[in-house]
């Protein structure tokens, strides 16, 4: 049985998790913006202060989003992830972060449709941009990972064929432009570190490790910094 400590900060919402043998233990959850820097250490610290958990050392492996998602709390997430890996001497468990997206979903799903149906999260990148995949109701990916500028167009294809569910933080500023009766579309679904415990066990029990020394978050496009329109002296 993994004892695992699962860390999820791909979008705005900072939160852990401690599963064991891919069930919850406990969880905590921050929905505030830019929250991850100041609060993900206190996170983990108060999960094993609080919650019925071992010692944080005595934990088998440690599992985080590995991306696409927010440049910055990617970055905070993994960093924060490899220096626990590095202090205890345990294995990194990656999962991706629209996989993490989807479990919940695809898993509780009731629906019924006379036509195959696919599942569509959508992370907001920004604009009218967002980081997407395509799952089947077995979590298997039909269409990999990638970043797409969303119109009326985007989907018809797909959907002329499927009944598609959209969902996550994306799905909101996309349900205007995507007008179609085989659309679906789920509210206030989030990555969450709760999901990620099911997903890291089976990785687990398959030894399937990143390298700490050289695993980096899948960002998927380059970030790209702005300079302030007005200069502070």
């Amino acid at each position: 049985m993994a004892k695992i400590l699962c860390i999820e900060t791909s979008t705005s919402v900072c939160s852990v998790a401690y599963c064991e043998d891919g069930d919850v233990v406990a969880s905590k959850e921050l929905f505030k913006v830019n929250s991850h820097a100041s609060h993900l250490t206190l996170l983990i610290q108060e999960l094993f202060q609080e919650a019925n958990a071992p010692e944080l050392t005595d934990i088998d492996a440690i599992a985080i989003s590995s991306g696409p998602g927010s440049y910055t709390g990617l970055r905070i997430g993994v960093s924060t992830a490899k220096g626990l890996c590095y202090g205890l001497n345990k294995p990194l468990i990656a999962i991706d972060s629209l996989t993490i997206l989807s479990y919940p979903v695809i898993s509780q799903n009731s629906l019924s449709s006379d036509m195959p149906i696919l599942f569509c999260p959508l992370m907001d990148a920004r604009r009218m941009e967002v980081y997407t995949a395509l799952f089947n109701p077995q979590l298997e990916k039909v269409e990999d990972v990638s970043a797409k500028i969303v119109d009326e167009d985007t989907f018809v294809s797909i959907l002329e064929s499927n009944k598609v569910v959209f969902f996550g933080n994306g799905a909101e500023k996309c349900r205007e432009v995507i007008n179609h009766p085989n659309a679906e579309f789920l509210n206030d679904c989030h990555p969450l570190a709760k999901h990620i415990g099911a997903l890291a066990e089976e990785k687990f029990a398959q030894g399937q490790f990143e390298d700490v020394a050289y695993f980096e978050p899948f960002y998927l496009k380059d970030f790209v910094a702005t300079t302030p329109k007005k200069k502070v002296i």
